[in-house]
């Protein structure tokens, strides 16, 4: 097969070019170029950049550039404000999956004759055959549960998942690290990134403020009594307690933009920061004709980390209804809840509305 390569210049998609060169794969090495900014000390896309070419060279591979930046800041970046200025806590990752690396970049492999694109996420593809010999792809979590991935691949689709290979969803990362010493790979001890997808290690305050303005006004606690003032109600999620900077014990538990207030308890328990019922819009099931037992008990991460939760599930119209066993803690507005059965990845939505 001729399989189309995102090598990010990171250890993972390092290992998946030797891993599919080592099964005989006609491989080609892309770098995807999604953001830039001089300006912004923590963006990494030059280092990775290097890195990428440094792999590539030392596995024998051309290495082309492709140009995403407009279409990742239409997709993603804009997406990530919009939704902030709503006080909804996006989560950006699982839209760049199946919005760039799955969409664009897949049709790019597939234009220039690839048969599929090969990624670093720890995750498992399989296939069955259904009733008319059609095939019906899922999605399954890795052997490596530390690194798990299948939770920000919950968006893909069937045609998503036809094109697509994922090496690593049957090794660990240890092992991973292993073999890129074994093979003296030139990137096998840099550190994983832990910033925001494709913009780098920056807090997420620090780059919204680049894109919308400060706005002084006040933080208030359960009695409506002034405790302290924010730049940005924009900047908090719920139960969050950093960047509050007072003097006391203090959890986000609500938020208006719209009068730029943000509400605080003193209380880490207050009722107001857990929820058992989560209505999620947005609706995506991996399987189209799959219909959810409302009798079944499934499992679902109400963020990525975190264990999976006993729950049930129904369908209302486009959305879907998760009811969790137990109280979940500080769920906040946009984030992806994705279900399970067992280790298979049914669907996903985005929380909405929580109670």
């Amino acid at each position: 097969m001729r399989i189309l390569v995102w090598l990010s210049g990171w250890v993972d998609s390092a290992v998946t070019a030797y891993l599919l060169q080592q099964a005989w794969h006609d491989v080609v090495a892309w770098f995807m170029v999604n953001y830039t900014d001089t300006d912004n000390p923590f963006c990494t896309t030059r280092q990775d950049k290097e890195s990428a070419q440094s792999v590539a060279d030392f596995l024998w591979l051309p290495l082309e550039i492709f140009d995403f930046r407009t279409e990742y800041k239409e997709r993603i970046i804009d997406y990530i404000i919009a939704w902030y200025k709503q006080w909804i806590t996006p989560n950006p990752d699982v839209f760049c999956n199946n919005l760039i690396k799955f969409d664009l970049f897949m049709e790019e492999a597939l234009a220039m004759g690839c048969d599929a694109i090969a990624t670093w996420h720890y995750a498992n593809i399989v296939h069955s055959q259904n009733s008319d010999n059609t095939k019906i792809y899922s999605l399954l979590r890795a052997k490596d549960d530390t690194k798990d991935q299948s939770y920000f691949l919950s968006r893909l689709s069937q045609y998503q998942l036809a094109h697509a290979l994922l090496p690593l969803g049957n090794i660990t990362k240890d092992e991973v690290r292993l073999l890129a010493h074994q093979i003296w790979l030139p990137n096998a001890d840099r550190k994983d990134s832990q910033g925001l997808c494709f913009i780098g290690n920056v807090s997420i305050k620090d780059f919204l403020q680049q894109y919308l303005p400060k706005s002084t006004w006040n933080i208030i606690d359960t009695s409506w009594k002034i405790v302290w003032q924010h730049q940005g109600a924009y900047a908090f999620t719920l139960w969050q307690k950093r960047w509050l900077n007072i003097n006391i014990p203090a959890y986000v538990i609500d938020i208006h933009v719209s009068h730029n207030t943000v509400t605080v308890a003193t209380e880490k328990d207050h009722p107001r920061l857990y929820s058992t019922h989560h209505i999620c819009t947005h609706r995506h099931s991996i399987d189209p004709d799959y219909d959810f037992d409302q009798s079944k008990s499934y499992t679902v991460k109400l963020r990525y980390r975190q264990e999976p939760q006993a729950c049930i599930v129904a369908k209302e119209w486009k959305n879907i209804i998760i009811q969790t066993e137990q109280k979940q803690y500080g769920i906040p507005s946009g984030q992806i809840a994705v279900v399970y059965d067992g280790d298979v990845v049914i669907g996903c939505g985005v929380i909405t509305e929580r109670k």
